[in-house]
């Protein structure tokens, strides 16, 4: 398999010319890289006016491996070749480089470029990928892919700091400026503007909102979003700048943060532009440990989920009924001694019995949605006011004196982002609060929470464990994630009085009058539910399958032979369709077809309801297999291949009235199919054959083309190449779809 590495950009506050000076003295040796024993210049070229220098260096290393596997290899040192390109009329200097030693077996390629930056001639940025991949090497595939990927990150880390190096011994030799290169014979003629040859710069370094101008790149140099409330929303050219990842994102390894880059251009490619914050992406890599493929599976699958149930709207609409905010004993109450958010919640003096019965499953599980989604806004104020990320890197102490045999939970040093903490007192807690219903709820919540809100837990905090805690903690935790676990601390009693106790997290003057402090805490007390607002059974299902209901989206299943299909009738040609879908699971394949008469409506429609957690599906053919293309109906635009975890926007502008069906069909991958996108092809395939199954959650709209460009309710489509045959309809046709907008 290919590993590969993409860096941020480093941005070096010193103009290029200065910088190649510094770069220069790398060579022949560099003292500041053991490994690096020497160079020998294979080739130069020097332009007849200077601009171009062009040097082929053959590079001497001295590789950090085992000395068995040297002596199976037949070599003490590795060589590579270098081959770096210096426009210094353009001012920017690529370089390449590849192994020459066992080139057969392992394939090594790295890019880096130097570039002045968009925004700020006298700065300089720089860029840096590689791709690794081994072929065979005695056995030893493993042990070398490691060596490497740690040779390699050592020296990326250094990248920065021996340039620096240079570059203060440049400034101690008294050597602060370097004028820029300039013809030795002025043209004869100005150039025209036209013709003049530009310079090729980098795309635009995004910095998000939260940039202060503290920061090490103020973001009004580098062209940030304006508003810090403002959501972030990519485009394909963003670029991620080293020092805003340290100093909102946190310390990352190189290959941690070429994981982040690389999992957001491939969102930013599939997506639309529409992407998650970088915090958010950060999170669900951290919770699978920084696997590509599998935070990208989890990601894509908790996007889905969010578009779906609006959920980033839903501290708009969300609002708590009267009987939560009477009964349910959780508020927020200042923060603990790292800057988190702190949630306080009293589990055992709620009657969750009362408020399953009141309430529902779908609206208790609303309602602790809402406080993550508080959570998270909390987070992002605490990082603006604090100036870094909210974390800490430490070795959690042994549980308390707890319950069971529940100990040890925190033998590892963790790194939280941007989480808050949670304390849970469990004071009254008792069998009545193991309730079949009651517990099955909890149970619910937890996977969804899980699911879509990793990493977002910094410490959890449970005080006055009874005896009867064991038995729920064995019910609930195989449903948590290892790595949260490992955030629980657990105090029986009043142990969490001593050292050691409440007091190292939290603040005295802040810990709750309930627990012994003196701070009021305005959690509700709780208390018992009357059963006066009880509702039935009936009641109850009818408010959850309204809330399961509650989008504009519809979900679809497409098997092996059994599309998914859409129908939808147009009166007036000219008309636009407009869709927006996402592909759940598989790739599929979009047409769009045309017939004069209506399909026969399905005989069994397996539509089933659609669950907050896992969406259902329905799968509907309409088009009869006795139909035939071309005579019983027609293709109106070239297919569309989708793959998994894409999200499409697009529109058709009808040329005739009739039936239109939107149909989305398994894609059989073919055997030699290749991907340039970073997930594990073989894999995906193997599990799509044995499963037969894609899932899309799809929203369809039909507006006259007349009001296309005005409805706020409309999806506001790209003009895709999907759309080619659409634009060549009528001329007013073509006037509303150039001027679609991708969202």
């Amino acid at each position: 398999m290919v590993q590969k590495y993409q860096s941020p950009v480093r941005v070096y506050k010193h103009p290029f010319e200065l910088v190649m000076a510094a770069y220069e003295r790398r060579f022949p040796t560099c003292p500041l890289i053991p490994m690096f024993v020497d160079s020998d210049t294979v080739s130069e070229f020097k332009s007849e006016d200077g601009a171009v220098h062009v040097i082929e260096r053959r590079c001497k290393l001295d590789v950090d491996a085992p000395r068995l596997l040297k002596r199976i290899a037949g070599v003490d040192y590795v060589y590579f070749v270098q081959k770096n390109s210096l426009n210094r009329r353009e001012r920017t200097l690529q370089i390449e480089a590849h192994n020459e030693t066992f080139s057969s077996r392992v394939i090594i390629k790295e890019f880096c470029c130097y570039t002045v930056h968009p925004e700020n001639e006298d700065w300089t940025c720089f860029e840096q990928s590689a791709s690794l991949d081994i072929k065979s090497f005695f056995g030893f595939e493993s042990t070398v892919e490691k060596i490497a990927m740690k040779q390699y990150a050592g020296s990326i880390k250094k990248g920065k700091e021996i340039i620096e190096y240079y570059l203060k011994e440049l400034e101690d030799e008294g050597v602060a400026f370097i004028p820029r290169w300039i013809p030795a014979v002025a043209p004869p003629a100005p150039v025209s503007i036209a013709a003049k040859p530009e310079r090729p710069v980098s795309a635009a370094i995004s910095i998000p909102a939260a940039c202060t101008k503290e920061s090490h790149i103020s973001k009004e140099a580098l062209g940030a979003p304006g508003s810090p409330a403002e959501p972030l929303t990519g485009t394909p050219d963003d670029k991620l700048d080293a020092d805003y990842i340290k100093r909102y994102l946190g310390d990352l390894m190189p290959l941690q943060e070429s994981c982040l880059i690389r999992l957001r251009q491939w969102l930013q490619e599939t997506h639309k532009g529409k992407i998650p914050k970088d915090e958010h992406i950060l999170r669900f890599l951290r919770a699978r440990d920084f696997n590509m493929d599998k935070a990208r599976e989890i990601l894509c699958q908790s996007l889905t989920w969010r578009k779906q149930h609006q959920v980033d709207y839903l501290l708009e609409t969300w609002s708590s009924p009267q009987v939560l905010q009477d009964y349910y004993t959780g508020g927020w109450h200042h923060h603990d001694k790292d800057g988190r958010p702190l949630y306080v919640l009293r589990l055992g003096q709620m009657d969750t019995k009362g408020l399953v019965r009141a309430l529902g499953e779908e609206s208790l599980l609303r309602h602790v949605l809402s406080i993550n989604e508080e959570g998270l806004r909390r987070c992002e104020e605490n990082t603006k006011v604090f100036g870094r990320p909210i974390r800490y890197v430490e070795h959690l102490p042994l549980l308390h004196q707890t319950v069971g045999s529940f100990r040890d939970l925190n033998p590892d040093p963790v790194c939280f982002l941007s989480s808050w903490t949670c304390l849970v007192d469990l004071e009254g807690l008792n069998m009545r609060h193991l309730w079949r219903p009651g517990v099955k709820a909890l149970l619910r919540i937890i996977e969804v929470v899980e699911a879509n809100y990793p990493e977002t837990l910094g410490r959890l905090l449970i005080l006055r464990a009874p005896r009867v805690f064991p038995v729920l903690w064995t019910l609930v935790s195989p449903f948590i994630d290892e790595n949260t676990r490992k955030k629980f601390l657990i105090y029986a009693g009043n142990d969490y009085q001593g050292p050691g106790g409440l007091v190292d997290y939290i603040d005295k003057e802040i810990i709750p009058d309930f627990l012994g402090g003196d701070c009021m805490c305005e959690v509700p007390e709780g208390g018992v539910v009357p059963k006066a607002l009880y509702r039935t059974a009936e009641e109850l299902e009818t408010e959850d399958i309204r809330l399961w209901t509650d989008t504009i989206y519809q979900s679809g299943s497409v098997f092996k032979g059994s599309p998914h299909e859409l129908l939808i009738e147009i009166i007036d040609a000219s008309s636009v369709i407009t869709w927006d879908f996402d592909v759940c699971k598989g790739d599929i394949v979009f047409n769009i077809f045309h017939s004069k008469r209506a399909p026969q409506p399905p005989k069994k429609d397996t539509l089933v309801a659609h669950s907050i957690t896992s969406p259902g599906g329905n799968n509907v053919q309409l088009i009869d297999k006795s139909w035939q293309l071309g005579l019983d109906y027609s293709m109106v635009e070239s297919p569309l291949i989708c793959k998994e975890g894409e999200s499409v926007q697009g529109s058709h502008v009808t040329r005739w009235p009739g039936f239109y069906i939107l149909q989305w069909k398994f894609h059989n991958m073919p055997a030699c199919a290749t991907t340039s996108l970073p997930r594990v092809d073989d894999v995906l395939a193997t599990l799509q054959v044995s499963s037969h199954k894609c899932k899309v959650m799809y929203y369809t709209e039909v507006l006259g083309s007349e009001d296309f460009r005005g409805s706020m309710t409309s999806l506001e489509s790209s003009h895709s190449g999907f759309s080619q045959l659409s634009a060549a309809t009528t001329s007013s046709s073509q006037s509303h779809c150039s001027s679609m907008i991708s969202r």
